[in-house]
């Protein structure tokens, strides 16, 4: 494997963004290339077959690059495609997200938690055993978004519309006395901002965006795979409409970026 090869990464669609950046942060001079599956965002609503189908083509494209790392930026494709994934390509390092349900567990002074995540997330049997692991002795409070995403894929990170969307699925969970929510979908860090705005100071956010970057730099440093100092290249992807979505980016990533037409 080429070490100055890119990091492959992907999601349902711009949320993994967030991911790309502390990867970016970590990890300096690594190329990276990703993959919006906007066509089909988001991934929560739809069928665990259909996810490990997409999950597997677009992995088979990024391979085709080729990459040396696979990063799976979204909790509801890991949750439904990653153990596929690695069945697949065992010879290749792929990383997965999962809700931070154990640095929550850590961090929650009253032992109250509260999870925001997609509906595909909260019904998938790892998150139900990430419970069963980490949080037996603590009450969690999960609260499905449905629509959430669709907003931030469209750039609306500080609007009426989402503002409105965000209070009433943060208020349950402010109301059953939750001190630390979990951001269980990379899309919602996007709009942390507006987030810390709706919550009292005392209530931590947590999610595993750096986690999974620093999982990422440790593993290919144990494979010798940490690119030499270079001058990294990003390329990005779509399945869905790549003006918008480039719009969309523009307001998400530090320099303007053409965004390819996936093409699949």
């Amino acid at each position: 494997m080429n070490k100055q090869a890119a990091i492959g990464v992907f999601d349902s669609g711009l949320g993994g963004i967030s991911v790309l950046h502390e990867i970016r942060r970590l990890l300096p001079v690594e190329s990276l290339i990703y993959v919006a599956d906007s066509a089909h965002v988001p991934y929560g609503e739809q069928t665990a077959e259909f996810i490990v189908q997409r999950s597997l083509a677009i992995s088979a494209f990024l391979l085709a690059q080729p990459v040396k790392a696979l990063v799976v930026a979204c909790n509801t494709a890991t949750a439904a495609a990653v153990t596929e994934l690695r069945q697949r390509w065992p010879q290749v390092l792929i990383i997965g997200m999962e809700p931070a349900v154990k640095p929550a567990v850590q961090a929650s002074p009253s032992g109250k938690i509260g999870v925001l995540a997609t509906t595909g997330t909260l019904r998938s049997a790892r998150f139900a055993a990430l419970l069963e692991r980490f949080a037996s002795d603590v009450q969690v409070v999960t609260q499905p978004c449905p629509g959430l995403v669709e907003l931030i894929e469209t750039g609306q990170l500080n609007t009426p519309a989402t503002r409105a969307l965000l209070s009433g699925y943060v208020e349950p969970l402010l109301t059953a006395g939750c001190d630390t929510l979990i951001l269980g979908c990379t899309h919602y860090p996007l709009v942390r901002p507006l987030l810390q705005s709706l919550v009292p100071s005392h209530v931590q956010l947590i999610d595993t965006g750096e986690a999974v970057a620093r999982r990422l730099q440790n593993e290919l440093g144990k494979q010798g795979l940490l690119a030499d100092s270079q001058l990294p290249v990003d390329c990005f992807y779509s399945s869905g409409d790549v003006h918008k979505i480039a719009k969309t980016l523009a307001s998400l990533w530090p320099t303007p970026q053409p965004v390819l037409a996936l093409g699949f």
